[in-house]
């Protein structure tokens, strides 16, 4: 976003006795979530651009108006698309935000990279966020935390209950899924946010995280995203960087001359190349030679490495 955390007593879901939102349909979950909303009366809102955080500082909007404020954190781990897409949607949609710069790079243990580095990331941002909030007299500071999120591992969650973190999208209930049709519904009768996905830092864990290394990973995605290219992870791996996609073929006009030409992203770095099916998982896309992202990594000036059977 190591070990699986329990979620069964954590402080900040602040379960009720009311309806339990399993048997709860999604037009009940959504007004559980106004009420709950309207009981906190004015919230800050971890806001980082994705269909989660998206959504909850939309409807937070909806709900409070100037009382829900949407904050954004800034920095070199943060890839510049991110934070653009973040702003354009607050923009677009008229949700009161703010960005602030966190220094989570600075912390020894995060730039070790372990397993839990979430941990550090989360605990920099919400100690920032939970200052905030005292100074501007939040009642209290919320992320987009989902119900199926309680799945996975996820170390951020210690340092969100160390903090006072509420997660109401968690306490009314709402799955993934179900957000995104919120989503689809608010954006057709009201407007609402779009679906944003957003990238896991691409450094594998135990590689050191530096400014460096990061600003590379960042140049590499803006330049597959100005050649056309929209579902991919550039992963960085000391010796080399690892391009990885998600669809079977590269987005047609991906190899356009001008977009070949006009950044130079990756140039003189080695890559590897991987297709994926789904979450990262590479197989073999067949001949190295009839691969057209190898063709563009070659006018960039980059050594494509075989991918082992």
């Amino acid at each position: 976003m190591d070990f699986p955390e329990e979620v069964a007593e954590a402080p900040a879901l602040h379960r009720t006795a009311h309806r339990s939102p399993a048997h709860m349909n999604l037009q009940e979950k959504e007004q559980k979530l106004e009420g709950l909303l309207h009981e906190l009366k004015r919230v800050l809102v971890a806001y980082s651009g994705g269909v989660d955080s998206a959504y909850l500082a939309w409807k937070a909007h909806q709900v409070l108006g100037n009382n829900a404020l949407a904050v954004t954190a800034e920095s070199p781990s943060v890839p510049s698309h991110q934070r653009r897409m973040a702003l354009q949607v607050a923009a677009q949609f008229g949700f009161p935000h703010e960005v602030i710069r966190t220094d989570e790079v600075e912390n020894p243990e995060y730039r070790e990279n372990p397993p839990n580095r979430c941990y550090f990331c989360k605990d920099e941002l919400f100690s920032r966020l939970s200052s905030l909030a005292r100074e501007r007299a939040f009642a209290c500071v919320l992320d987009g935390l989902n119900a199926d999120d309680l799945g996975d591992y996820r170390p951020g969650r210690s340092a969100a209950e160390q903090h006072g973190v509420r997660s109401p999208l968690v306490e009314v209930g709402l799955t993934k899924e179900e957000i995104r049709e919120l989503s689809r519904h608010a954006r057709a009768s009201h407007r609402g946010p779009a679906c944003l996905r957003l990238p896991r830092l691409a450094l594998s864990y135990g590689v050191k995280i530096t400014d460096e290394k990061l600003r590379l990973v960042d140049r590499g995605e803006e330049a597959l995203r100005a050649m056309g290219f929209r579902v991919f992870r550039v992963r960085h791996h000391e010796e080399m960087v690892r391009l990885e996609f998600r669809t079977r073929r590269p987005r047609q006009g991906a190899e356009s001359e001008d977009g070949c030409r006009s950044d130079r992203g990756l140039q003189g770095t080695r890559v590897q190349i991987r297709h994926s099916r789904s979450r990262g998982i590479p197989f073999r896309f067949g001949e190295r030679s009839a691969c057209p992202v190898s063709r563009i990594a070659r006018r960039h000036g980059a050594a494509p490495l075989e991918i082992p059977p």
